[in-house]
């Protein structure tokens, strides 16, 4: 069996730790596989089937902190939101809250719904229906705000943008209380960290005030910034501003719609609100388009390329709390529709209504004439002026649906997938449960998850066990190559490099490769074990075999049998197998055909695991030839060693491929001197080939002369050759290999072929 030295990889694992910076852990590959795997733990309940994928890197001058396109998450672990944290568990704990942000848009964002409001604006049309016109002045700025968008193509641009991010807003409010309400623990925990770091980094009205007098902010932006505190935290930080202040009072007169949009799991809905908001806000949406457009003019004049939209962005990066504008081309999971759920801000939400509510009775409003509510005669006489009409409301649909069957009914959408069953029970009766109340649990707080300091230590040493297995892997390719260079090889081989390639870190595709084809091919490989494990372990053990025929002990106790197996025999324990295993691939170009390439694969998998389970020693080499600058090479890849630093020599056998020529005496020198030191009184060399020996200047009679003395003198070293033939070059290769040759015709039985050679020469 392939072991690990785990005194070796502890002592550089304890090396390589200490030096682990926050650069390379927050930026690793295994936080980004921690995160993958928490996400796909907590999205099996919604049957979401496509894995999400985590990208982190390191970059603390680039002011982007996270965002996703709905199958990739970008996080930037380098950003000052990050870096300016002190101590590597809090910092851990804000990219955990932001990787919760951005799963939570993957899950619960309804993308395709955003990408169709942004199209019928440019058709200028309202999606999913017009907003309602509760007032003259709705009315005056619906009528304004389309006036203005088709008035020029770079309004229609401006006015998308703002839509979109006023959506952002509404969207982060929404998935965040999701992800808060639905994943407690290590999720939720560190989002709830992000949050306050959010929270704290709001202005207060106050001050939004003094950066509008400096001139480094517009109203609108003020406006969008109250907007966004209430929509994730349900909490407006006044400052020393009255509630009357027409920032305040803008917001808390959406505070109804915003909570609705909030609650509600329909993208659409929350779009509707969108379309109310830009049409109540317009006055000040109007004035910030045209100074965001006068900025990107003058920007043009001196040079610039920037369009409309970025110059916003550029603008618009002043709002605290708020994330990255996402993409993506996906629905919601299917669970993520469909009714309203508890807040997580309830209580903050409460309060800032009761606020709005005190301020709204302190102040009864005037009724100017632009102002004025709009009767049932005036809404049908001033219908929106994209020319659509909002859809029936249930109450107006009533009587249109039978029982149970129209909107808001209770029932679910149908989705493809299987949402899981209840099985069905006989039941007698049904329990009447008396008395039950609805409270509110005012002092009720979430519970800390403290396992955030286990878990980053799980992965430092993770991050250190890989540093240092690579490390030593990378000593081993060096030490491989030293002892192939020591080797003689032969006048043929004179002049000829040998390089010897082994992959020192096993990548990700890798694993992923290996995962999809392994279980049929390790089932074959139990198959093949099944015969053998029980017949090793009683030759292991030794112990009192009864029941024989035949023997020189009676069985006192089985004198009364009438059918003779009356004997027994005592069994030593016996240590067996002592052996071990080479196996050699042709990687050439002629592989490729009839798939000999992949069988050749599968086979190394199969006797690979084969070997690994009856603790036999193994070795997995391929050859192949290559050229540099000092001429042509002999190429060996490393597959797996007899000792093992990681686990992960089955994954690199996904790498064998085909490739160039073969220069077989060269490789099967290196694996013989490499077998022949084993301490095993049995040592087998299997060699895999599809044809005759082939490379520049080697080849023919001679090329074949070398491969039979190489055989000859490592036989006299007590390795036992078998050359498996694959390819139609069968008579060559028996010719080469004499009794040593295997015959397999039907490339199906490659495996079982194999591993049965292996059977043959375990001594049981």
């Amino acid at each position: 069996m392939a072991r690990v030295n785990h005194k070796l990889v502890k002592q550089r694992l304890n090396e390589k730790r200490s030096k682990i910076t926050d650069r390379q852990f927050f930026s690793s590959r295994i936080l980004a596989g921690h995160f993958e795997d928490l996400a796909a733990a907590q999205t099996r309940r919604y049957h979401y089937n496509r894995r999400v994928r985590v990208n982190l890197y390191w970059k603390p001058k680039d002011p982007f902190l996270a965002a996703t396109d709905n199958m990739y998450i970008r996080i930037n672990s380098g950003n000052p939101m990050v870096t300016k944290v002190r101590g590597r568990e809090n910092r851990y704990q804000i990219v955990c809250g932001m990787f919760a942000h951005e799963l939570g848009h993957v899950l619960y964002t309804d993308f395709l719904a955003a990408q169709t409001h942004t199209n019928y604006l440019e058709r200028y049309k309202w999606y999913p229906y017009p907003p309602a016109l509760k007032t003259s002045a709705d009315a005056g700025n619906e009528r304004a705000f389309w006036e203005y968008v088709k008035a020029d193509s770079k309004n229609l641009e401006a006015v998308q943008f703002i839509a979109h991010q006023i959506s952002n807003v509404i969207e982060d409010g929404y998935i965040e209380n999701r992800v808060l309400t639905n994943f407690p623990g290590t999720i939720g925990y560190g989002l709830e960290e992000l949050r306050k770091q959010h929270f704290a980094s709001i202005p207060t009205v106050t001050q939004l005030i003094e950066q509008e007098d400096d001139g480094s902010r517009h109203i609108f932006e003020s406006i969008l910034q109250v907007l966004l505190s209430y929509a994730k935290f349900g909490e407006i930080k006044y400052g020393d501003e009255p509630l009357t202040d027409e920032r305040i009072q803008t917001v808390f007169r959406l505070i109804p719609d915003i909570d609705s949009a909030l609650m509600n799991k329909s993208g659409k809905e929350r779009l509707s609100v969108v379309n109310l908001i830009l049409v109540r806000c317009w006055e000040y949406i109007e004035e910030f388009c045209e100074l965001c457009k006068k900025r990107q003019e003058d920007a043009a004049a001196a040079g610039s390329s920037a369009g409309i939209g970025e110059a916003m962005a550029e603008v618009l990066k002043a709002i605290a709390g708020g994330s990255e504008m996402g993409e993506g081309s996906s629905a919601p999971v299917p669970e993520a529709s469909g009714g309203s759920e508890t807040s997580a801000t309830a209580s903050a939400r409460a309060k800032t209504q009761e606020d709005a509510e005190e301020s709204s009775e302190e102040e009864e409003p005037k009724e100017e004439d632009g102002d004025s509510p709009q009767t049932e005669t005036e809404n049908e006489e001033n219908p929106s002026e994209s020319g659509e009409t909002k859809p029936e409301t249930p109450e107006e649909s009533e009587g249109r649906f039978f029982n149970g069957s129209g909107p808001n009914s209770g029932k679910q959408e149908t989705t493809e997938s299987e949402g899981g069953r209840i099985p069905y029970q006989q039941t007698e009766s049904l329990s009447e449960p008396l008395g039950g109340t609805t409270e509110k649990n005012e002092s009720y707080e979430r519970e800390q998850y403290d396992r955030a300091a286990a878990d980053i230590e799980r992965m430092l040493d993770k991050m250190a066990e890989r540093a240092a297995c690579e490390q030593l892997e990378n000593e081993r390719i060096q030490e491989l190559n030293d002892v192939a260079q020591n080797i003689s090889y032969g006048n043929i081989h004179a002049g000829v490099s040998i390089r010897i390639n082994r992959i020192s870190s096993v990548d990700e595709k890798l694993t992923e490769q290996y995962d999809m084809i392994s279980a049929p091919l390790i089932n074959i490989s139990r198959q093949l074990q099944k015969s053998l494990v029980k017949q090793l372990k009683e030759n292991r053990r030794g112990g009192k075999q009864t029941g024989l025929i035949m023997g020189r002990r009676l069985d006192a106790h089985a004198l009364c049998r009438n059918d003779g197996k009356v004997f027994y025999k005592n069994s030593l324990p016996n240590e067996i197998p002592e052996l071990a295993v080479g196996l050699l691939l042709d990687e050439s170009g002629s592989m490729c055909s009839c798939d000999r390439c992949t069988y050749a694969r599968a086979s190394a998998i199969i006797l690979y695991d084969f070997c690994q389970s009856l603790d036999i020693p193994v070795m997995v080499y391929g050859h192949s030839t290559g050229y540099t600058s000092d001429g042509n090479t002999v190429e060996l890849y490393s597959y797996a060693e007899f000792e093992s630093f990681d686990h992960d020599d089955k994954y690199r056998m996904m790498d064998i491929s085909a490739r160039g020529s073969n220069r077989d005496g060269a490789a099967l020198r290196f694996v013989a001197e490499q077998l022949s030191k084993r301490p095993e009184a049995v040592k087998i060399l299997i060699l895999v080939s599809d044809g005759q020996p082939a490379d520049s200047g080697y080849g023919g009679s001679a090329a074949e002369e070398d491969l039979r003395g190489i055989k000859q003198e490592y036989q006299r070293k007590g390795i036992l050759f078998v050359a498996a033939a694959i390819g139609s070059d069968k008579e060559n290769i028996e010719r080469i290999y004499g009794d040593s040759f295997l015959d397999i015709t039907d490339l199906n039985q490659l495996p079982t072929k194999l591993t049965n050679v292996v059977k043959r020469h375990i001594r049981v």
